[in-house]
């Protein structure tokens, strides 16, 4: 079939021909819109009237603010994560916990790899920023360089008569130390079995341990005792404010020294007095809580001087072997020492975070031995003021210190109901003698050889141990009161100790 020309021109579709305009439609266009804005303004006018539109009082929802602070914490979200990219952190788990423990972070949750610890770490890190760590450490590092100042031996610049006393603190010990050596070379010569026999007959002289004489020696609790050089009276201390002198054996009071007006911590007699000293001269001295310390002599009962200067209760008192320095233990974290001669302090020595209590002079004059409240004990070398041993195993306060005649064992008495011996030549805790059943107020080597050490304890106790060895030997059982103090006469024979129940026992071998 074939179509013509005019056919297909008729079933051909119809092109539409485009609308041309001419100039602009600018006025035509805000025609058509105020047309729709009033027909949309009627129906929307229309819908309120009819109830069926509800208009609010002015409230709208801002849109844009929302969806503005999605998308900043989108990004932010965003920008963390590339942060935490960017930072390394170790694959050590040891630093990855200790990264985490500086910053505050626990560090391991349960059931948490180290991997998964890693990536927690990382994203800490993104958050607080990577020198957060190094701000912590830093500040762990200042706290623990300020923790070791607090433990810092502090020296005091001292006058000229301090270089005088060490000089002539150096030609008095030497000589002293080089007698001890001989004399300890000496005892090595002897036959072991002779040494064992001797020991053996020292041990049943301690176990046949007697109370010889118990005597009331004030109203109030007895605090201190000490016996004279020749063993012939026995000083006591109370905390009446009241020193007394007793006669040995006979326990026959000899004179009250009256002075102190509170409790008196301790009352020490001079080394030689007694023996090669007037009675006119320095004999004694004592120590009371209120920081006053006296000076007595065996005629007169006032006190023949005061030493001042202290702040803080005075706990404890001790003279130098050679009789012309004295030391002073004060609650102000300090010691001092006092020389006689030329009558001034020439040592304020820091070194205790706390109250210092006590403190002991070597035999031979060249050290001193401290202990205090903070659990510590230092040991002074009174030649050059260094502190040459750090005695560090005590769980509470040190009340005592005592150094062997041997010279190189020192006894600690604590708060934790033990004793320690410490070794001074390698500066080791020899052993611990679990001792009492309360805290030790004493402790005390034999004066003459030290084979063997006293212990008192707030368990109303007295203790003897062996030395060396430890074995418990001998058990002083009688005081109803804690026991305060303890010592052994100059001559081995006799040993007293005082009491809270304001008695003083002597203890004899039968």
């Amino acid at each position: 079939m074939y179509l013509s020309r005019t056919d297909l021109t008729r079933l051909a579709p119809t092109m539409k021909k485009a609308r041309v305009f001419y100039g602009s439609l600018e006025e035509k266009e805000r025609e058509r819109l105020s047309s729709e804005m009033v027909a949309g303004s009627d129906a929307l006018k229309a819908g309120i009237k009819a109830g069926n539109i509800n208009i609010s009082s002015g409230e709208t929802l801002e849109m844009e603010e929302r969806v503005s602070e999605r998308q900043q914490e989108v990004l932010a979200e965003f920008e963390r994560r590339r942060r935490a990219r960017q930072i390394t952190v170790s694959t050590d788990d040891t630093e990855v916990k200790a990264g985490l423990r500086a910053l505050g972070e626990p560090i391991t949750l349960f059931g948490e790899g180290p991997a998964d610890r890693r990536e927690r770490l990382r994203s800490v890190l993104s958050i607080v920023g990577p020198d957060a760590l190094k701000k912590s450490r830093k500040d762990e590092e200042r706290v623990k360089r300020s923790h070791d100042e607090c433990h810092q031996t502090w020296y005091h610049e001292g006058p000229a008569s301090l270089k005088e006393a060490r000089l002539w603190l150096a030609r008095y010990s030497l000589p002293r130390a080089m007698r001890r050596l001989e004399d300890a070379r000496a005892q090595k010569d002897v036959p072991g079995a002779t040494r064992t026999i001797r020991q053996q007959e020292l041990h049943k002289t301690l176990r046949n341990l007697n109370n010889f004489c118990s005597q009331i020696g004030d109203d109030r609790p007895i605090s201190f005792c000490h016996f004279s050089p020749d063993s012939k009276m026995l000083a006591t201390a109370s905390w009446s404010g009241l020193c007394k002198l007793w006669s040995i054996p006979d326990c026959t009071l000899i004179r009250t020294l009256r002075g102190h007006s509170t409790n008196v911590g301790a009352i020490i007699f001079r080394p030689q007095a007694g023996v090669l000293l007037d009675k006119s001269e320095v004999s004694l001295a004592s120590c009371a809580a209120d920081g006053t310390v006296k000076l007595w002599n065996l005629e007169s009962d006032e006190p023949v001087a005061d030493i001042e200067g202290h702040s803080d209760r005075v706990s404890r008192v001790s003279w130098h072997p050679s009789g012309r320095f004295l030391g002073t233990t004060c609650y102000d974290n300090s010691w001092r020492l006092w020389d006689l001669e030329v009558q001034e302090e020439i040592l304020h020595q820091e070194g205790h975070s706390t109250g210092v209590h006590d403190i002991s002079f070597h035999p031979d004059g060249s050290l001193a031995a401290t202990g205090g409240l903070d659990a510590f004990g230092r040991v002074w070398d009174l030649r050059t003021g260094r502190c040459v041993v750090f005695l560090e195993g005590h769980l509470k306060e040190i009340y005592s210190l005592h150094f062997n005649p041997n010279g190189h064992h020192l006894a600690t008495g604590s708060g934790d109901n033990t004793c320690k011996v410490w070794e001074l030549r390698n500066r080791k805790c020899l052993y611990t003698v679990p001792a009492h059943q309360n805290l030790l107020s004493t402790v005390r080597f034999q004066p003459t050889d030290g084979h063997f050490l006293l212990t008192g304890s707030y368990d109303n106790t007295a203790k003897v141990w062996s030395h060396p060895g430890w074995m418990p030997l001998k058990t002083l059982a009688g005081h109803e009161g804690k026991v305060m103090g303890i010592d052994v006469s100059p001559d081995g024979k006799l040993i007293a100790t005082c009491s809270y129940d304001r008695t003083f026992k002597l203890w004899l071998s039968e």
